[in-house]
């Protein structure tokens, strides 16, 4: 029996050989301990992976959800391909005198320039509240930011995600509070003037954070339901097959519970890796328990970001979260 179990646990490890193991978070911000929403992407100057989230202020004692507010956009770096992260500070975002708060970046490259839409709300709050907006910057390094105006979107809105469609045009899906938090679009030539749709890109229950990328032979759509992350499945951009979720079930990693949260995509030739933050003291994504203070917990508060793969099997967009998989992000010609 000494001898089976050792020749399977070989047969194992040597499965591994030539793998790069995903840490377990992927990263945890060392200042905060409120990671969440990320975005990657790569950074030219540097010639390394950048990630840019929401650094919630999770240490902090405050009333009800307000270590939601008052963030500024944290920045991590990875030197090796994604499996190490090292925090590098937050960005210089302001655009009006006070502590104001800025949630959920999506960035793209075009043209020379990086350009970030970040949701952003006046002040600091204590309960989810709050009229919000999408900015828009411009950098050539992603370090130096100029704030480039509000797309024309006269709205509720946060949570934007964008993709350059084969002709040119640029579609920016979004969260709209005012209309029952759901997907909306706006199509634009030049990233400056935006012309929005009146019907919803996605409707249905409530949700947020919708994520677009192509992969394999479709474009794909993510939103997150609280509950999980929706999927979506389109061959035009324009009309879009609804799927089931992925991440809805708790995962067996260090801090991989409860269920996955607002994630981005990066695809990285027939590979595909979703990070998402989880939090990792709660059963549910949504339990949240205030005490005797009106203050919500640290356990309740903290969040993390973790790492999976993504496959397609039979059409459908799969995620084992609990598998071994080879974790690696090549790095990208300019």
């Amino acid at each position: 029996m000494k001898i089976l179990f050792f020749i399977l646990f070989l047969l194992y490890t040597m499965s591994l050989w030539g793998q790069h193991q995903a840490p377990a978070p992927l990263f945890r911000d060392p200042i905060t301990d409120g990671a969440a929403d990320p975005v990657l992407i790569w950074n030219r100057t540097e010639k390394n992976w950048w990630m840019l989230y929401t650094q919630r202020r999770a240490n902090s004692e405050t009333a009800d959800v307000a270590y939601c507010y008052g963030n500024q956009i944290g920045i991590a770096s990875s030197d090796d391909h994604g499996q190490s992260w090292v925090y590098r500070g937050t960005l210089d975002l302001d655009i009006e005198p006070g502590h104001n708060t800025f949630w959920a970046p999506d960035v793209v490259y075009h043209n020379g320039k990086y350009h970030m839409f970040v949701s952003y709300i006046q002040g600091v709050r204590n309960h989810w509240s709050g009229n919000a907006c999408i900015a828009h910057y411009t950098s050539k390094n992603l370090w130096d930011w100029k704030y480039a105006g509000k797309p024309q979107i006269n709205s509720n809105i946060i949570d934007p995600t964008l993709y350059r469609t084969p002709d040119g045009t640029w579609k920016m899906w979004y969260k709209d509070q005012n209309r029952g938090s759901v997907t909306m679009m706006a199509e634009s030539k030049n990233l400056k003037k935006w012309i929005t749709h009146d019907q919803p890109a996605i409707g249905g229950n409530a949700h947020e954070g919708p994520k677009v990328f192509r992969f394999g032979n479709y474009y794909w759509m993510i939103t997150d339901e609280w509950q999980g992350l929706r999927v979506y499945r389109s061959t035009d951009l324009n009309t879009w097959e609804k799927q089931g979720l992925l991440l809805d079930k708790p995962g067996k990693r260090f801090q991989d519970t409860p269920q996955g949260a607002h994630a981005d995509v990066v695809v990285a030739g027939d590979k595909a890796y979703i990070f998402y933050f989880t939090h990792p003291g709660r059963k549910s994504h949504t339990e949240t328990r205030n005490d005797e203070s009106g203050n919500l917990p640290y356990q309740y508060r903290r969040s993390c970001i973790q790492v999976a793969p993504l496959t397609i099997q039979d059409g459908l967009l799969i995620c084992d979260r609990n598998s071994d998989f080879d974790f690696y992000l090549p790095n990208e010609e300019d």
